[in-house]
């Protein structure tokens, strides 16, 4: 499974079978008790990035790469930064664009593409949270080359952790592929990312940080700092 192809993948599932979930999802719209569990994880995680960039971003440009509906994008803006928000899904970029309050427009520029693509220019920091949990480590050791050699300082982002019990439903999900239509998470660990990016020729420096676990919500935060 190349990164092209994954993401493909992540298109379709948002744009044909997910993006009304994630739209209630990340509103304060009422969830099951199982949804109840990812937002409370997503709004720690999301927390937790923010947390690792300064409280003013007055002059700072930041990347939010696959940003979903837009909520870290609000969050960046309301600091001053300008901000552009990317993610592979339209269905998606639309939602961001009608959330969007009006006084933080001119500092935030949404579109539907690539994270990686070059022509979004340099960036300060760079968030990626939950969009690259679908890529195998090569692919994923790339796309964070790719966007870290385009940040100044650091690319913050989440992978899915290697637990053993992550790692049953990994391999449960490789099992049965037709009855699944989300794209798979790939579990990794910290050290063999690092590896994996020091064979790259890539200088920096990866830390990890605080995993976030709430109920069905299983997610593991990074630092890569040139």
């Amino acid at each position: 499974m190349t990164y092209a192809r994954t993401l493909a993948r992540v298109e379709t599932y948002f744009d044909q079978t997910a993006a009304r979930t994630w739209e209630r999802l990340t509103s304060d719209a009422p969830v099951s008790r199982i949804r109840e569990t990812v937002r409370r994880g997503r709004d720690e995680m999301r927390t937790q990035l923010l947390s690792r960039l300064p409280d003013d971003l007055h002059g700072v440009r930041v990347l939010d790469a696959g940003c979903g509906t837009g909520q870290l994008c609000c969050d960046l803006a309301e600091r001053g930064a300008e901000v552009v928000g990317i993610d592979i899904s339209p269905q998606l970029i639309a939602i961001a664009e009608a959330r969007l309050p009006a006084h933080l427009a001119p500092r935030v520029r949404l579109q539907s593409g690539d994270m990686l693509a070059t022509r979004l220019g340099r960036f300060d920091f760079t968030i990626a949270m939950d969009s690259l949990i679908y890529y195998t480590r090569p692919d994923l050791a790339a796309a964070l080359h790719a966007l870290q050699d385009r940040t100044e300082n650091a690319t913050v982002f989440t992978v899915a952790p290697r637990t053993p019990l992550l790692m049953v439903m990994w391999r449960a999900g490789k099992l049965f592929p037709r009855s699944d239509r989300s794209p798979v998470m790939v579990p990794h660990a910290p050290a063999p990312l690092a590896r994996a990016l020091t064979q790259r020729g890539m200088p920096g420096t990866l830390s990890p940080l605080k995993r976030v676990t709430s109920g069905f919500y299983i997610s593991q935060a990074l630092e890569l700092r040139a």
